[in-house]
């Protein structure tokens, strides 16, 4: 049976499915762009949505035909002068979403104060204001859009919040902390953050997401760029993971990010922040002294510059040394390679190697490994790259490498000034010793109980 062309988005309908007759009960949805005809989907009382083949359906029938479209009222929220000011800044992404309960659609064109009106917690805790700066998915985002949010989180520092929730995509969302983190020394603290699942299924956690980030950025007592993410699948608890260690290593799971070579800077459930490692011996009210950056609205540093001739190299069995030539010859002044183990590659690659640094190229090694770090001295390979001028990138990760030697490009060409910067920590995004036990999450007390 072909569906009647007649039934609009948003209908509730009863599909009768043949030859057993089992019926499916739900609304009507819009047909995505790029979606085949040879099917409809309906989302379920559940949220989810399936898809029928329109030659399985035997009948259908209208349960309730589309309301008319009410345009989505924000409410408004008084100010409470015992409360601190958090700015939230939406760029994107499957937490910058809200649900068309008539259609059963998702939006992502999600403004701030959508966002901030679609939780009505975030007023419970702090005075809340919203500014959208653009609207992307953030495998869309380039480093000018970093630039972009470093300028917005300076302009409401000085405008006197008391810290900054961003709402961002999760596929990058990692190379914007990273990169956040040495444009802007905040004094305040600067929450990204942002949602595995959207907002239309039943477990989305872009509201607790939300909710504990806007909780650290009004009462963490640092001020440093972090990211806050569900701690595990449940709704227990979020972890706050600093800017230049967290990584997403999951598709799709909620608790996809995770700290990499340290610890994360403490946990939040229950409205209570709880510090760990040495940020442990410290209350929720207690000032931390021995931050770099203590709490403060003065004296906020911002450095938004950016060299985007960078290339970031991950070596696979079979990669050609000619490719360092052609990025050599591409225009590229900087280049941070994915080597296997303690920082390898072939010693085929040492001569293109070479003539590229030679050639004024600055040229960084990090580990596909992760966990770790880089120690180029155990084997001859390894010594004779770094006699070849290959900076080792400690234990940082590819991509913190990355935005970090962007950054120091912008500043200097010099490559014996680029080494000995890529070698100092700027936002821990160095440590002298790595940790082993956070490959095992439950080490460091990620369970619920």
């Amino acid at each position: 049976m072909e569906p009647d062309t007649k039934i609009k988005p948003g209908s509730s309908i009863e599909i009768t499915i043949k030859p057993d007759g089992k019926k499916y009960t739900g609304i009507l949805m819009e047909r995505p762009e790029l979606a085949d005809c040879r099917h409809i989907i309906i989302k379920l009382k559940s949220g989810y949505n399936i898809g029928i083949k329109r030659d399985r359906i035997s009948d259908i029938r209208v349960i309730r035909s589309e309301k008319k479209k009410e345009k989505f009222k924000l409410k408004e929220h008084k100010k409470d002068p015992d409360k601190p000011t958090i700015a939230i800044l939406a760029t994107g992404g499957t937490i910058a979403s809200r649900v068309d309960y008539l259609t059963g659609g998702v939006h992502s064109a999600f403004s701030a104060d959508e966002l901030i009106s679609a939780i009505p917690e975030l007023a419970e805790i702090a005075n809340v204001r919203g500014k959208q700066i653009f609207n992307k998915f953030s495998e869309n985002m380039v480093p000018g859009d970093w630039i972009k949010i470093a300028n917005a989180i300076a302009e409401e520092i000085k405008t006197g919040c008391d810290g900054i929730v961003i709402a961002h995509g999760t596929d990058t969302l990692g190379y914007t902390a990273a990169a956040l983190s040495f444009m802007i020394k905040p004094q305040v603290p600067v929450v990204l953050t942002g949602a595995q699942r959207s907002s239309d299924r039943g477990s989305s956690d872009s509201a607790m997401n939300m909710i504990n980030s806007t909780y650290v950025a009004a009462n963490g007592n640092f001020g440093e760029i972090c990211v806050v993410m569900h701690g595990e699948s449940s709704d227990s608890f979020s972890l706050i993971h600093p800017g230049t260690r967290v990584r997403k290593l999951h598709s799709s799971r909620r608790d996809a990010f995770k700290t990499v070579n340290a610890e994360p800077i403490g946990r939040v459930k229950d409205g209570v922040i709880e510090y760990i490692g040495n940020m442990g011996k410290y209350q929720e009210n207690d000032l931390v002294p021995e931050m770099k950056n203590a709490k403060s609205k003065s004296g906020f540093k911002l450095d938004a510059k950016l060299d985007e001739n960078v290339f970031l190299l991950k070596y696979f069995p079979g990669l050609k040394p000619e490719f360092i030539n052609n990025l050599a010859d591409s225009g590229y002044n900087g280049i941070v390679i994915e080597g296997t183990g303690l920082g390898h590659v072939p010693e085929s690659f040492i001569d293109s190697i070479k003539n590229a640094i030679d050639s004024g190229i600055s040229i960084a090694m990090t580990s596909q490994t992760l966990y770790g770090r880089v120690n180029m001295n155990v084997y001859s390979t390894g010594r004779l790259l770094l006699n070849s001028g290959v900076i080792p990138c400690c234990d940082m990760l590819p991509e913190t490498a990355y935005v970090k030697l962007m950054w120091l490009l912008a500043k200097t060409r010099n490559q014996e000034e680029i080494k000995k910067l890529m070698l100092t920590d700027f936002a821990g995004e160095i440590t002298e010793r790595s940790l082993i036990k956070n490959l095992n999450s439950a080490e460091i007390g990620y369970s619920s109980t």
